[in-house]
């Protein structure tokens, strides 16, 4: 098949306790449900002469594509705090695909089968989770957030059991990579310093070549993961995202959003909000995003302190000194991020004050994270007794008024806005809509919602009706890993 598949598989040539040879385990009858073509052009591929049938087999793993070489990844994960040995244990990396330009890209089926990891798993995957993973990973891609993207989805033909029995899936998975700071802690765990210096020299070729020549690569490596985290992390903040299980096997170091499993997006503003079904203390509720990270680097740095010098105590100190600069860094890259959501230029000493009142003001009075900023910027698409609360008012006349420093006008302001903040999200209501009809065989909600939160800054005939949170919510909203 002339697809364009050009595949060079540099991870499967690391050291063998870096990964294990196993094929995907075929499937009964294979359907591909949805393609994702707009990838499919970006990876330089072609399936425009491929039936429904190859196709179906090509996704499921039951055609292996020449030039792959499949494997399942080890690693290990702090998972909500305790530390466990794990790795792909049901997640194949087929191969790395190359483009015309010499972008390297994973491709790795998930629900494939069991591996060595599967750790008593069926290694199998249900069709709502994954599909939750594709319009997850796909809005994020049009939010402009770094992110794994979905290239295709396949219903297997067999079921899984779960809590009951579920249709089964395949996802195709496309990052940038699947290390993880949990590669690190793997292969720290061996206590193996050859193998580490040959991950560390990986990483640094693969992601981040400008620190190759760098006196102390551990140490550059720290602080470039540190400053890629943190961008990321103020991105989901901007838009209200919660990742929900921010394990360390989850947090990729290549600085993409990774794993889609009880995540979501926020409806009305509460810092304290989770919605996976698994944080039964709230350790990765959205106001916590940013001191999990901290923490997780906290746990990559431990890996490399042998790296970072080799007087432990002196590398300690270094790197301790790394991580304590995160909040700094953070507050500052958060502040002018929400300069940019409310349209200010230049910075003023109450701007923190004024940013705060805002949000604290949404919390008390349940207002919607999304369309409080939707608002500010005249997008009246709905009359919400909420803005014309007077302590709302009161500040919207403070804001005002900082608006207009540094040269600002109107013009400059709601470009500025625009640009920060999205007219849509992929709301919670209409992603379970989807995912209800799609397992009842009609894929169309599925395929409107994605059209959507294709453009999520652009006000377009389509966007209104997923633009409101469900107004008839009976009870908490929770996600599940799917495991």
């Amino acid at each position: 098949m002339t697809i364009g598949w050009h595949f060079d598989n540099s991870y499967s040539r690391l050291p063998k306790i870096f990964k294990e040879e196993i094929n995907p385990a075929p499937v009964n009858s294979p359907e591909i449900l949805i393609l994702n073509k707009d990838l499919a052009i970006k990876l330089d591929l072609d399936f425009s002469n491929v039936n429904n049938e190859d196709l179906s087999k090509i996704f499921s793993g039951n055609i292996l594509l020449e030039g792959s070489n499949s494997i399942a990844q080890a690693y290990a994960g702090h998972q909500f705090g305790h530390f466990t040995m794990l790795g792909d244990g049901r997640a194949i990396l087929i191969g790395e695909h190359l483009t015309k330009n010499s972008e390297r890209f994973d491709i790795q089926f998930k629900g494939s089968g069991k591996t060595s990891f599967s750790r008593g798993g069926d290694g199998r995957a249900a069709l709502g989770p994954m599909l939750r993973e594709y319009i997850i990973s796909e809005a994020m891609y049009g939010l402009k957030i770094p992110t794994t993207r979905s290239l295709a989805v396949v219903k297997t033909g067999e079921n899984v059991m779960r809590e009951t029995y579920l249709p089964g899936a395949i996802l195709t998975r496309v990052a940038s990579s699947h290390i993880r700071v949990g590669t690190f802690q793997y292969i720290a765990a061996t206590q193996n310093e050859k193998d580490l210096k040959v991950l560390l020299d990986y990483v640094i070729d693969r992601h981040y070549p400008h620190i190759k020549n760098s006196k102390n690569k551990g140490l550059d490596l720290l602080t470039t993961l540190m400053d890629v985290q943190i961008n990321l992390v103020v991105d989901w903040m901007r838009t209200g995202f919660i990742h929900g299980v921010m394990n360390t096997d989850n947090i990729s170091i290549s600085g993409e959003t990774i794993d889609y499993g009880p995540c979501a997006f926020m409806d009305e503003y509460d810092p304290q909000t989770v919605f996976s079904s698994i944080d039964k203390q709230g350790r990765y509720a959205f106001s916590n995003q940013p001191k999990i990270i901290k923490w997780n680097l906290a746990r990559f740095a431990e890996c490399i302190i042998t790296i970072i010098d080799t007087d432990k105590d002196k590398a300690i100190e270094i790197a301790t000194k790394t991580i304590n600069n995160f909040e700094s860094i953070y507050e500052k890259k958060w502040l002018n991020m929400m300069r940019d959501k409310l349209g200010l230029f230049g910075e003023d000493s109450n701007d923190k004050i004024l940013i705060m009142d805002l949000l604290n003001w949404m919390n008390s009075n349940g207002a919607d994270y999304t369309n409080t900023f939707c608002f500010l910027m005249n997008e009246k698409f709905s009359i919400n007794k909420k803005y014309n609360n007077k302590d709302f008012l009161n500040w919207k006349k403070r804001w005002e008024r900082r608006l207009f420093l540094n040269n600002n006008n109107k013009e400059k302001y709601l470009k500025l806005m625009r640009s920060a903040n999205p007219l849509v999200i992929p709301r919670n209501h209409k992603v379970e809509e989807a995912l209800d009809a799609a397992n009842n065989d009609n894929i169309t909600p599925l395929k409107n919602l994605i059209e959507v939160l294709e453009n999520p800054y652009t006000n377009h005939e389509k966007i209104s009706e997923y633009q409101f949170s469900n107004s008839n919510k009976e009870k908490k909203y929770q996600t599940f890993c799917g495991t």
